[in-house]
């Protein structure tokens, strides 16, 4: 080995140790999925936090076992369940993903969770670094991982331009990370990766006096982690809107299941129509004739490509009309949102729970007057 080679994999063997010396000192361990080798724990837990923030998953995981503890029972479940139960936690394709998975594994591999990176790779919902992060914690299984955290603490100790979401980047990160592979202790590190990128290389104010690898960061050298990674082109956000129905009738309303894929794919919610139809829609799609409008308060939610406004219409329709049919439902607002709904349905339903009166009469709502944007969590 010549002497460039030789230093090479001296500052490699340097940086998986100081990460992995760090988090045996300073990272995380007491989170949930932490005290565990259970590939089915650890696989929910990083489904869950895909794009999603540690103190908003953990609640949702505890639950999601209470109901589901293992691949059996979440097999056997119906997708309403598994959603009713992932309402809020955004990105609901991860929940489909991860009932249609675990029903392969019983299905076609016995329900034993595949202990191979590709078989685990293959699976619905899981992509290279997740795979690589689940065989790490559930088999010490030696694979790179590069999440968007990691990606940011890669970019800037090595000085990488450009935005780590285009492919020529990418690459060269994923390089990085092969190349930073320890021969031991592959979840001390891998977990001292995720650590570091969500406590300490933080994207806005990173805390460089903490970070175990400062001195050999090319961020922190030169005084360049404002600018690295380098950011993505930012386009305003455009705005959708949409009319919700909420058809009621004898203190009851109308759910439909939304179509999968899409948005809110799977979820229970309001009719949408254009809010210069609403007569035409009732009669001509649920056969129901109108006896009221009342419409409430506009609401705004944020999706990671658009905006939606939402403007909530009470239809009073009349009654014995628009039986129930596959994919819809009547139900009280009470027992409507204990179904799997999206975060702007549950908030309308629980005004409309709050106010049972207001429901079948002409009178304003206060809790639905002023327009609140909701956001979908993010991983830190």
């Amino acid at each position: 080995m010549n002497g460039a080679a030789a230093g090479a994999r001296s500052e490699v063997a340097a940086f998986a140790h100081r990460v992995i010396s760090w988090q045996k000192q300073h990272g995380r361990r007491d989170l949930p999925w932490q005290s565990t080798r259970d590939p089915y724990r650890i696989w929910l837990s990083e489904i869950m936090l895909q794009q999603t923030q540690v103190s908003a998953v953990i609640p949702y995981y505890q639950r999601f076992l209470a109901r589901f503890p293992d691949l059996a029972a979440l097999a056997a479940a119906s997708e309403d369940d598994v959603l009713r139960l992932w309402a809020g936690l955004g990105y609901y394709a991860r929940a489909r993903n991860l009932h249609r998975a675990a029903r392969e594994i019983v299905q076609d591999l016995g329900g034993s969770f595949p202990d191979d990176h590709a078989a685990v790779c293959a699976l619905p919902g899981v992509g290279r670094s997740t795979a690589a992060a689940i065989c790490a914690f559930a088999y010490g299984a030696r694979h790179a991982i590069l999440d968007g955290n990691v990606k940011r603490v890669l970019a800037r100790h090595f000085g990488v331009e450009g935005y780590p979401g285009e492919k020529r980047v990418e690459t060269a990160l994923w390089a990085r990370s092969e190349a930073l592979l320890p021969d031991r202790d592959i979840e001390a590190y891998t977990q001292g990766l995720m650590d570091l990128g969500a406590g300490v290389c933080l994207r806005r104010v990173p805390r460089c006096g903490q970070c175990p690898v400062r001195e050999a960061c090319v961020a922190f050298r030169d005084d360049r982690t404002a600018e690295l990674p380098g950011p993505r082109r930012v386009s305003p956000r455009p705005e959708r809107a949409t009319t919700m129905l909420i058809l009621s009738r004898q203190g009851e309303v109308l759910l439909e299941k939304r179509p999968a894929p899409g948005i809110w794919g799977g979820l229970w919610c309001f009719p949408e129509a254009d809010s210069e139809c609403v007569d035409e829609v009732c009669v001509g799609r649920f056969g129901v004739e109108v006896a009221g409008l009342r419409r409430l308060g506009e609401i705004e939610h944020g999706f990671t490509h658009f905006r939606l406004r939402i403007t909530p219409l009470v239809v009073t329709v009349s009654r014995g009309v628009c039986a129930e049919e596959p994919g819809r439902v009547w139900l009280t607002p009470e027992d409507a949102l204990g179904a799997a709904i999206p975060v702007p349905v549950k908030r309308i339903l629980k005004a409309l729970a709050h106010d049972k009166g207001g429901l079948a009469s002409g009178d304003p709502n206060p809790c639905l007057t002023t327009p609140r944007t909701q956001r979908t969590p993010r991983r830190p």
